[in-house]
């Protein structure tokens, strides 16, 4: 897969009785795939709320976007213990998906990993499935994050392809990505840092993040400015979309963040309306009306090629 570009990873939209709406989900991954520099679709994350879908419902999504697009489709691989994720990565396989972006174990953000694991869990579902695999780096903060052995490990495996690095520790990106560069030229660095994407702009080969949901024409720009080392531009583009990061992003937590780029969504004309699932909550009035200033402050309007798109 070529990632070097904008993986915006969308959110799954419900009807009003909580139903997954197919409609108003290809509606989305037609409006994304219509954009030259949306290389991947990456859905069943923590946007998406995949891991509140059933599995049918999961299966059913791939093929709506499958169907609907010719650009990669990415599925969340998150299923708890190594055979049952080379299982559900099988399954999506079969579905259509072409990649994998692989979870840890959920377990692990409480009680860490034991030495060698996570290649297995790579190991496992390449061979099940054959997907091509992102690497996911998980937070500084959280027990699931793998120090640098690891990374180097599961990035020299067949079948990864990518990492999609959110460490959001500077002291460590600065030193590990070099690295993980120096000793795999070919594999693909995609940034996932959403809350502040300016300081990783400089080394990566694109994004992978909820944001492309929002504001893919930007978030395009940014990644060339990036590339072309034009710090200038680069900082404008993010001084615009400051409003909408703090609206979005700077809330209690990135679940909370997943509800805004709902309404978000809402707000630019793609959605009828940010229904969500539990354990979700809605924000509220006050915090509807933040975000729909912040879109105003930044100049984001409603979309306007949606039709053509579809």
């Amino acid at each position: 897969m070529n990632l070097r570009g904008l993986s915006p990873a969308p959110v799954t939209a419900f009807k009003k009785n909580g139903d997954v709406d197919f409609d108003a989900n290809v509606r989305i991954a037609k409006w994304l795939a219509s954009f030259e520099d949306v290389t991947s679709l990456v859905i069943l994350g923590h946007a998406g709320e995949g891991t509140f879908l059933t599995e049918g419902e999961r299966l059913d999504l791939i093929r709506a976007y499958a169907d609907a697009v010719d650009i990669p489709i990415i599925a969340g691989i998150t299923g708890e213990g190594t055979k049952v994720a080379a299982e559900e990565a099988r399954k999506c396989k079969d579905a259509g998906a072409t990649g994998a972006l692989v979870y840890p174990n959920h377990g692990w953000l409480r009680f860490g990993f034991q030495k060698g694991a996570p290649q297995d869990r790579y190991k496992a579902i390449w061979e099940a499935s054959g997907l091509q695999e992102i690497l996911f780096q998980y937070p500084d903060a959280t027990k699931a994050s793998y120090d640098l052995d690891t990374q180097l490990a599961i990035a020299a495996q067949p079948g990864v392809v990518a990492t999609k690095n959110g460490v959001r520790n500077m002291k460590r990106w600065y030193v590990e990505i070099p690295q993980l560069k120096a000793a795999q030229p070919d594999l693909q660095v995609l940034s996932c840092h959403d809350e502040w994407l300016l300081p990783t702009m400089f080394d990566v080969d694109g994004l992978l993040v909820g944001y492309g949901n929002i504001a893919p024409e930007l978030l395009i720009d940014l990644i060339k400015a990036g590339k072309a080392q034009d710090y200038p531009t680069a900082r404008a583009i993010f001084e615009r979309l400051l409003p909408v990061t703090r609206a979005v992003y700077h809330r209690g937590s990135h679940m909370e963040g997943t509800v805004a780029l709902k309404l978000g969504l809402v707000k630019r004309g793609v959605l009828d309306h940010a229904t969500i699932r539990e354990p979700l909550k809605n924000l509220g009035a006050a915090a509807e009306a933040e975000i729909f200033a912040a879109f105003d402050a930044a100049g984001i309007g409603r979309v306007e090629n949606l039709l053509a798109a579809e």
